[in-house]
């Protein structure tokens, strides 16, 4: 029979780690152990053990595991309808989360930032859509704009629509974010062309772009983090 975690060492238990450490640093499986809070009686197994082999079951992802029912939850060994809605709940939670609305004044601190607010909005798209961040002397959000909507393969993208929300809402900063429905965010040499075009236009008007984050579907490339914002 597998040890309770109540008896494994303090470090090692997810809820203690989590406490701990941060949340980043716990495991899909130990998350999910969080939340299941009990494992399996008849089985011996321990809440990671479960949440090990839910999230196993789901092809190690939480979006599959979203697409899931309550029903196809439940029909999990364990899984009973108080797990099922605990689960459900906590993906809720965060696809709400990744799907509010920018607010003037917040700030983005990194581009895993950029990424995690913009990768349901822009990740799954069939087009490719060309986005302005708008932000002020401090880097304070000031609006989110799209500028271009594309065909299935590319985005055209004319410096005059990247700018004329710049001088109208009198920004300070931008950030350029559009995504690839391949899936694939690794730059194109039309991106980097049109990156270095933009840079060189926000230069001459005393505009800094900070970064260009390309989404692909569950992964981004950041020009500035990944080494292409001197190509």
């Amino acid at each position: 029979m597998a040890q309770p975690i109540k008896e494994w060492p303090e470090s090692d238990r997810p809820r203690e780690k989590l406490l701990e450490k941060g949340a980043q640093t716990l495991s899909k499986a130990e998350l999910l152990a969080i939340i299941l809070r009990t494992g399996e009686a008849s089985t011996g197994q321990s809440a990671l053990d479960h949440g090990r082999d839910l999230i196993n079951r789901f092809d190690n992802s939480f979006r599959r595991l979203e697409e899931a029912s309550i029903q196809d939850l439940r029909a999990i060994k364990g899984i009973g309808p108080a797990k099922a809605a605990q689960i459900k709940a906590a993906l809720e939670i965060a696809k709400r989360f990744a799907q509010e609305e920018l607010k003037p004044g917040d700030q983005f601190r990194s581009s895993r930032d950029v990424f995690n607010h913009f990768r349901e909005q822009l990740g799954s798209l069939k087009k490719e859509e060309f986005h302005v961040l708008l932000l002020d002397a401090k880097n304070r959000i000031i609006k989110d704009v799209r500028v271009s909507e594309g065909s299935l393969t590319s985005s055209l993208v004319h410096p005059r629509e990247v700018f004329s929300p710049v001088i109208r809402e009198s920004a300070a900063a931008v950030i350029l974010i559009h995504n690839h429905p391949s899936g694939d965010p690794l730059p194109s040499q039309e991106d980097l062309q049109i990156t270095r075009r933009l840079r060189e236009i926000g230069d001459v008007m005393g505009v800094r772009v900070l970064d260009h984050l390309i989404i692909g579907k569950g992964k981004y490339v950041s020009f500035v983090d990944d080494g292409y914002w001197e190509r």
